[in-house]
């Protein structure tokens, strides 16, 4: 058993002079003042990686940096689902009595301290060496390709991809953090330039400097907090090019997997968590899950179904498409949203019940799956 005892978030977008080290440090700074922990409460450290600083010992290197001295420290790099990857390894550090309290920390300074062309170039990694990557193809080329697919399967339109973006922006314009907090339409994501067909350029998620923490604890300590009843993961092909489908990727395998470790059904889950790298991402994940029909989603967005007063509130700090996407802390940004609702500290943008949340992120071109299932303490 293991609970998320505290969070913090920095605010996404620029922070022009700031590197990984000097946003992981905000970051934690912030988590250690939301439970009320000192530095040397802390006996476990987990952190992501950074292209920015792509140190071979980073979690060793910010744990001397911070000023930290703990007993396990571990870095972790599984793309985009990095972030729940990191607090399923603190999960289990805890169970297996290897640490007490564990910082899990994710920042990179992804806008600023990289060139366009330097960042195209180490995403291209999760493309195949041999069969993929010297076709030139980025990752919204693949995600592309995935959408394509989607839309000849399920008949959908791109209409229905832009609600995503809509739902995010109107969720992150509530976030004073948020990168992007002007309302867009439909019409607006239609008319933005194009990146990949069928995604547009506000079908894609900004890119962003930011950071984001929480302690593990293996105790409910602290004013705030919940308990981690699961955590699971799901590994399909790495490379698209090995893919046995576009649209059955393995998020519905793990979520229900999660859920059924925590007896917990799809019926009963309040809040959703689910990663947002794209309009197409947010879209099939929450349909292969199952928190929406195939063919469905979009029109859910449209319709209030995943709004603060929905009947299942979604991403309500904005996502990565709106809130930002600074690499690992990205999808860390949906558990510190989460955290803010299970405790009832969401202000403006609070659910009316958000007892019991799922989580759910992916990495590379949705081929690694991770899901959590949270519950208030």
């Amino acid at each position: 058993m293991s609970f998320v005892t505290a969070s913090g978030l920095t605010r996404y977008g620029r922070h022009a002079g700031r590197g990984t080290l000097d946003l992981m440090t905000e970051a934690t700074d912030l988590a250690l003042a939301d439970g009320g922990f000192a530095r040397g409460d802390i006996d476990g450290l987990v952190c992501g990686y950074s292209t920015t600083l792509p140190h071979l010992m980073l979690s060793t290197v910010f744990a001397e940096h911070y000023g930290l001295h703990p007993r396990y420290a571990h870095a972790v790099q599984l793309g985009g689902a990095t972030g729940f990857a990191l607090v399923m390894l603190a999960h289990q550090l805890i169970a297996s009595g290897a640490a007490r309290r564990v910082l899990v920390v994710g920042a990179e300074n992804r806008m600023t301290g990289q060139s366009r062309d330097s960042s195209i170039q180490v995403l291209a990694q999760v493309g195949h060496p041999v069969y993929e990557v010297p076709l030139g193809a980025t990752i919204p080329a693949y995600y592309g390709l995935v959408a394509s697919r989607y839309l000849h399967e399920f008949g959908g339109t791109e209409a229905d991809l832009a609600e995503m973006a809509v739902l995010m922006r109107r969720h992150a314009a509530l976030h004073e953090g948020a990168q992007f907090r002007a309302p867009i339409s439909v019409q607006d994501v239609l008319a933005s330039r194009s990146i990949a067909s069928p995604l547009k350029m506000l079908d894609c998620c900004p890119v962003s400097d930011g950071g984001c923490a929480f302690v593990v604890s293996a105790a409910p300590e602290g004013p705030h907090p919940v308990r981690i009843r699961s955590a699971t993961q799901q590994h399909n092909a790495q490379h698209i090019s090995a893919a046995a489908s576009l649209t059955q990727v393995g998020a519905g395998a793990c979520a229900a997997r999660a859920l059924s470790e925590a007896g917990r059904g799809l019926a009963e889950v309040e809040y959703a968590a689910i990663y947002d790298s794209f309009t197409i991402t947010l879209t099939m994940l929450l349909e292969e899950i199952g928190l929406a029909p195939r063919g469905r989603a979009g029109a859910l967005a449209r319709e209030g179904y995943f709004d603060a007063t929905g009947a299942l509130p979604l991403n309500l700090h904005g996502g990565l498409l709106s809130y930002g996407h600074c690499g690992v802390g990205g999808a860390m940004a949906h558990l510190a949203e989460t955290h803010l609702q299970m405790t009832g500290r969401a202000g403006v943008r609070q659910a009316r019940r958000a007892g019991v949340a799922l989580l759910h992120g992916d990495g590379g071109v949705l081929s690694s799956h991770v899901s959590l299932v949270l519950e208030s303490a």
